[in-house]
C-alpha cells in the first residue's frame, strides 16, 4: 500500500477506535437499536447535506439502491446491532479483540469470492501475528475473566458481517460510485431499514428519562466522526487497496485507543503494550510486503 493509503488507514483506526467509547456511553441510557438508528440517521443527514452543498445528490435515476441496501445490511445494520448488543454483555476490551478477527474472516471470504485476494501462508502468518498482538495489547486476562458467551458470539458475528461487506463493497468502484456517494448511500438505506425495527423492538418513547447531554454528544461523535467521515475514508481505502488490506484497521484500533489513553488521559503504558504493538507491526509489515521485497533485493 502507498504512504497515502497507510495514512488513511491510521486515520480510520482513530475514528473507529472512538466508536467503542462512544457506543459504551450511549448504550448506558439508550437501547442498542436506538443507538444504531441515531448513528446512521445522523450520519446520513450529514453526508446528504454535504452532497447537496456541493451540488450533488444521491437521488438520481442511476443510483444503485439495491447495492446500497445490501451494503447497508452487511456493513451497518447487522454488525452495529450485534456489537452494541454485545457490549451490553461483555467488556469493550474483549469486544475490540473479537473485532480484530475481521481480517481473518475477510481473508477466507475474499479467497472464495475474488480472484486477486487469495490465501497464502505469508498472509495467514501476518494476520495471526496481528491478532496475537491485539490480544496481548488489550490484555490476555480479559479472555480468562470473560463471560457472556452470547455477547462474544454477537461480536464474532459482526466481524463476519464486516468481512462480507468489505468484499461486497469492492463493486462500487466498478459501478463508478464515488466514496462520498457510497458512504451516504449505505447509511441512508440503513437508517430507513432500521427505523421500523427500532420502533417496534426498542420503543424509545418508553425510556424512563430523556438522554443526558453526554449521550447526545456520544451519538454525535459516533455519527459524524466514527460513521460519516470514517466511511468516506473506508471506501477510498477499499478502492485503492482491497478488502483484506482495508480491514487491517481492526488491528490498529486498539493501538490508537491505548495511545490516545496514554496521551490524553495519562494512562500508563506497560511492557505488554509495547510487545503487542510490536507484534501488530510485524503483521502489518508482512502484509504490506515492502520489507520482504527489500530483503529479497538485498540478497
Amino acid at each position: 500500500m502507498s504512504l497515502r493509503v497507510w495514512i488513511w488507514l491510521v486515520s480510520l483506526s482513530v475514528l473507529w477506535g472512538g466508536s467503542f467509547f462512544f457506543a459504551k456511553v450511549a448504550v448506558a441510557e439508550l437501547r442498542p437499536l436506538t443507538v444504531v438508528f441515531g448513528r446512521v440517521a445522523l450520519a446520513a443527514f450529514a453526508l446528504n447535506l454535504s452532497l447537496r452543498l456541493t451540488g450533488q445528490s444521491l437521488f438520481r435515476r442511476e443510483t444503485p439502491w439495491a447495492a446500497f441496501m445490501i451494503m447497508g445490511l452487511l456493513n451497518n445494520m447487522i454488525p452495529f446491532s450485534l456489537i452494541f448488543w454485545g457490549q451490553t454483555q461483555i467488556a469493550s476490551g474483549l469486544a475490540s479483540i473479537l473485532n480484530a478477527t475481521t481480517p481473518l474472516f475477510t481473508l477466507v471470504v475474499a479467497h472464495l469470492a475474488t480472484r486477486d485476494e487469495k490465501i497464502n501462508v505469508a498472509r495467514v502468518a501476518a494476520l495471526l501475528a496481528g491478532a496475537a498482538g491485539v490480544t496481548l495489547l488489550v490484555g490476555p486476562d480479559v479472555l480468562e475473566a470473560s463471560s457472556g458467551l452470547w455477547g462474544q458470539m454477537a461480536c464474532l458475528g459482526a466481524a463476519l458481517s464486516y468481512a462480507f461487506a468489505g468484499v461486497y463493497g469492492r463493486r462500487f468502484q466498478s459501478l463508478g460510485v464515488a466514496p462520498m456517494h457510497a458512504a451516504a448511500g449505505q447509511v441512508t438505506v440503513s437508517a430507513v431499514l432500521i427505523l421500523p425495527i427500532m420502533l417496534v423492538v426498542d420503543r424509545p418513547w418508553t425510556l424512563p428519562a430523556a438522554p443526558s447531554s453526554e449521550v447526545w454528544a456520544a451519538l454525535a461523535g459516533l455519527a459524524l466522526l466514527s460513521t460519516a467521515l470514517a466511511y468516506v475514508l473506508y471506501f477510498r481505502i477499499l478502492a485503492a487497496a482491497g478488502a483484506t488490506n482495508l480491514l487491517l484497521v481492526t488491528f490498529l484500533i486498539p493501538v490508537t485507543a491505548i495511545l490516545l489513553g496514554a496521551a490524553v488521559l495519562g494512562e500508563s503504558l506497560e511492557l505488554r503494550h509495547f510487545a503487542g504493538m510490536a507484534l501488530i507491526g510485524v503483521g502489518l509489515a508482512a502484509m504490506d510486503g515492502r520489507i520482504a521485497s527489500l530483503l529479497r533485493g538485498a540478497k
